[in-house]
């Protein structure tokens, strides 16, 4: 389930193998790619870049991509074994990790993961976002962090050049925000974030960026990962060196605060302020209190603590982790048992940890367990001469279908094609409004000339219904 990087990947790796496989993405979107559409902030072209990779294999014959078909909504798990012979879930982290300190469920209080939907079109997505405040607050030092700080401290036209709709741009230009504060636990060396997105705040011609000195501290262990790490090198050596630049006259501030822990976001009918305490380091990169606090004056707190998965019908969840608890990809029951014919790949399988390309080696595990596992692969009602396989990641399902050989009899070729048409005559009589790889093409050509028109790439279509609708003709 899933068509975002992870599930492609699989895909792709499976149609690499020697095995003649026919495959099925399902989405719950109707346009694919995950957190790559939906989860990258739309000034990072280089990343959305992507894309391009994904699309090569959504555009293999033996892959077919189902779009707007949702797991436990529109298809259970028990349909899919009456097609494919495995299924990969791949559905991926779109929710925000909660932050358990007072205050935090106040008006103005906001989870970055549903602000990230927002401006980048997510269809699911509210259409306005509250932007009212002058002073926000932004909790974590992650890529996240930064692009919900960045995204919030830039202006509106700066975006204009990228794909975000009329909406996001029409809610950023209006926002009074002159400040954006964004505060870190531990200290610089720590930080989560990378050297190239930490570099891209600086260069916005509206966006003063301010390092707070007083939080660029260093123990044992921070000097030790700055010496064995380039990357932490790197983004210290930055932060060292902003932290002592004069402050420039740029219209909006963007603050960097380090080693401030929030314990209190305040208010009574809405957000009016943050509280944090000052964090000294323990000498193994970790902090404690030092009962030093300190009161920010705030209008709104987004919180970009981590992402959380969540749990999907008929099928074991580990809800402390947030990931289906799995044996090298093979999903397990709650004996620990392996469940034939069912796997994981992607972030639901190991957390919200690691870039985009840390995929491939998630997705590489499960497909080695997969091929392991052919000979003891159920078999699909539908298709009783055909192994089938399925593999989906962020919503979507891949159904593959390893046949080691090809029957020379053609009664078995035209069984084969009855056997890839059940499940469209499945979803056809359950009324669902599916997209297909053409009309995702439809979908994705139209947003293309939606942006020609403006002298950019792209503009996003963001209702579901007109998505659909463009796609179905």
């Amino acid at each position: 389930m899933g068509a975002g990087p992870a599930g492609v990947y699989a895909a792709d790796i499976l149609t690499k193998s020697d095995v003649d496989v026919q495959i099925d993405l399902f989405e719950k979107l109707p346009a694919p790619y995950g957190l790559v559409r939906y989860g990258v902030a739309p000034d990072h072209p280089r990343i959305k870049g992507i894309v391009g990779a994904l699309q090569k294999v959504l555009d293999k014959p033996s892959v077919r991509f189902f779009g707007n078909v949702e797991y436990g909504v529109d298809i259970k798990l028990d349909d899919l074994r009456q097609f494919y012979n495995a299924v990969i879930f791949s559905t991926g982290a779109s929710c925000d990790r909660p932050l358990d300190i007072p205050g935090i469920d106040l008006p103005g209080s906001y989870g970055a993961a549903d602000f990230v939907s927002w401006y980048d079109g997510h269809p699911d997505a509210p259409r306005t976002w509250p932007l009212t405040a002058k002073s926000v607050a932004v909790l974590g030092v992650g890529n996240v962090a930064l692009d919900v700080a960045r995204v919030l401290a830039k202006s509106a036209d700066e975006l204009l050049v990228t794909e975000i709709p009329p909406n996001v741009y029409e809610g950023l230009a209006a926002s009074p925000v002159t400040d954006v504060h964004v505060f870190g636990r531990r200290g610089p060396a720590q930080a989560k974030f990378t050297p190239l997105e930490l570099r891209e705040l600086d260069h916005s011609p509206s966006v003063e960026v301010i390092v707070h000195a007083e939080g660029i501290e260093f123990d044992e262990a921070s000097l030790a990962a700055i010496r064995s790490d380039k990357q932490v090198s790197m983004i210290v050596k930055t932060l060292q060196e902003w932290a002592i630049r004069d402050v420039g006259s740029r219209p909006r501030r963007l603050h960097l605060h380090f080693l401030e822990a929030p314990v209190e976001v305040l208010g009574t009918s809405s957000v009016s302020g943050l509280r944090t305490e000052t964090q000294e380091l323990t000498g193994d990169g970790n902090v404690r209190g030092t009962g030093v606090y300190t009161d920010w004056d705030v209008q709104a707190v987004y919180r970009a603590v981590g992402y959380l998965s969540t749990h999907l019908p008929d099928i074991p969840f580990d809800h402390v982790s947030g990931t289906i608890p799995h044996l090298a990809g093979r999903v397990l029951d709650l004996d620990e048992v392996p469940i034939p014919g069912v796997y994981v790949t992607g972030w639901i399988k190991r957390g919200p940890i690691g870039l985009i390309g840390h995929t491939k080696g998630d997705a590489l595990e499960t497909i080695t367990s997969l091929l392991e596992d052919l000979d003891s692969l159920p078999r699909a009602a539908s298709s009783p001469d055909a192994n089938h396989a399925a593999s989906s990641p962020d919503g979507s399902r891949a159904a593959s279908s390893p046949d080691g050989s090809r029957a020379e009899d053609p009664s078995d070729a035209s069984h084969t094609e009855a056997s890839r048409d059940a499940i469209v005559e499945f979803l056809e009589q359950r009324a669902v409004p599916f997209v297909t790889n053409e009309g995702w093409s439809r979908l994705d050509l139209h947003e293309m000339a939606l942006g020609a028109l403006e002298g950019r790439e792209r503009v996003k279509v963001v209702s579901r219904e007109e998505m659909t609708a463009i796609s179905n003709g």
